[in-house]
């Protein structure tokens, strides 16, 4: 028989007891008191009127309490640049600069004459830096944006040669050719989805063309019966050849062989790279151009580059992760398989101690965002039954892995070593088999 009405108002825990909770608390703390309070009342009420059993009032609270944004997430999917969880974490120096970057600040004022400034030139100053190969740079605020701000300056109503196969879907339903034509861009497809040579695209050249693109399709592989024309082929077409690179990778990295970085491209001769900054550089979300003075001077001047600026956090944050590349995802990315094992080996250790089951098993972990598809990461995952997905999803923490036939599997890659215990916890609060 289940509690009586008495019985069960009995056993509903006291508001000041969970005011207490650390979760709670922290809440009291952004929310008001006042606030979190009325969360805990209306979840009390219900446990007296029998919707929840007494011990679910803690979790009903914090699970109603009004979240300000984005809540933080523990990603243990293994997946390093997770596009529905931000992609790429800033570091805690970025961090901060975006801290210190949310009052007033010097963007677009040299304090030494009292005059107005270029804006953002510490992260342009920090991005030329990054990249010396770059005659000028220019940022806005996505990678798509940079795209469509170089179509737009150098192509409205002419012609971009593009290979069919490189006509990509960037992700969300939204397509390369969509968003080219909106620009007033007319397309020229050349070639084939498989192969594309240098004669193709040198048929297609006349007085209406803008630009060549080079789109590396970075969110696909295609195998077998292939070709492609690389940049230093186009670059004697003697048209500019815009070579967008998608993954924000500045020089070349042995791990990621087939990525392009910007350096290298520019070398080849492209007069025009666009990337993002939220993928393989570890920064903010921004659109980066880097390229031909001329060419980013036509980019800057353009009336649309107005509505594509990026704000002073933006360019805080930029800034900060150009001088200090050692980012999470850097980490994550070069993270040493034997020190994840370790590190999955003492939490099945701790939660064994505490009576939860758990197993240590063998996981692929992948770079995601849409880069390096065909890249594997050797990792390590501890195993639970898969019941735990949900409650660890929903939790607070939030707790994101991945299922895999019936298990979940929690790979350590993307999560920060000083949050094993967080990690722990949260599988704690989660209710046992008994």
């Amino acid at each position: 028989m289940g509690d009586g009405p008495v019985d069960r108002r009995r056993r509903v825990p006291r508001t000041d007891a969970l005011l207490a909770d650390p979760v709670l608390a922290a809440a009291t703390a952004t929310l008001g008191r006042d606030q979190v309070k009325a969360v805990i009342t209306r979840a009390q009420d219900r446990a007296r009127r029998g919707e929840l059993n007494p011990d679910e009032v803690r979790d009903a609270a914090v699970a109603a309490l009004p979240t300000p944004g984005p809540r933080v997430v523990f990603n243990a999917t293994g997946v390093v640049l997770h596009t529905n969880l931000g992609r790429a974490p800033l570091s805690s120096t970025a961090v901060a600069a975006v801290v210190a970057a949310a009052g007033h600040t010097d963007v677009e004022l040299d304090l030494a004459t009292g005059r107005r400034a270029r804006r953002g030139r510490g992260a342009l100053d920090a991005l030329a830096a990054a990249v010396p190969d770059a005659g000028a740079v220019h940022v806005v605020n996505n990678g798509a944006a940079a795209l469509v701000l170089a179509a737009t300056a150098l192509a409205a109503g002419r012609e971009i040669v593009v290979s069919r196969g490189e006509l990509v879907e960037i992700g969300d339903g939204f397509r390369l050719p969509d968003l080219l034509e909106s620009t007033g861009a007319r397309l020229r497809e050349v070639g084939t989805t498989n192969r594309t040579s240098l004669a193709d695209y040198a048929a297609a050249l006349g007085p209406q063309t803008g630009f060549v693109l080079k789109v590396h399709p970075s969110n696909f592989r295609v195998t077998g019966f292939t070709s492609a024309t690389d940049v230093r082929e186009l670059a004697t077409l003697g048209v500019p050849v815009v070579a967008d690179i998608g993954s924000g990778l500045l020089g070349a990295d042995p791990l990621l062989p087939d990525e392009p970085d910007a350096a290298s491209t520019l070398r080849a001769g492209a007069a025009l790279v666009t990337a993002s900054g939220d993928k393989l550089l570890g920064g903010p979300q921004a659109g980066l151009l880097l390229g031909d003075v001329e060419v980013i001077d036509r980019l800057r001047r353009h009336p649309l580059a107005r509505a594509l600026r990026v704000d002073k956090l933006t360019l805080a944050a930029l800034a900060a992760t150009l001088h200090q590349p050692d980012t999470p995802t850097r980490a994550a990315l070069h993270a040493d398989p034997g020190v994840l094992r370790e590190r999955v080996e003492r939490l099945r250790d701790r939660l064994g101690a505490d009576g939860r089951k758990a197993e240590v098993v063998p996981a692929v972990a992948v770079v995601g965002g849409g880069g390096a598809p065909g890249v594997e990461l050797d990792s390590w995952a501890l195993s639970l039954p898969e019941r735990y997905a949900t409650p660890l999803r929903t939790g607070h923490p939030p707790v994101l892995g991945r299922v895999v036939r019936g298990r979940l599997l929690l790979d350590l890659r993307c999560v920060p070593a000083d949050a094993d215990e967080a990690v722990r916890a949260a599988v704690l609060r989660v209710p046992g088999d008994d």
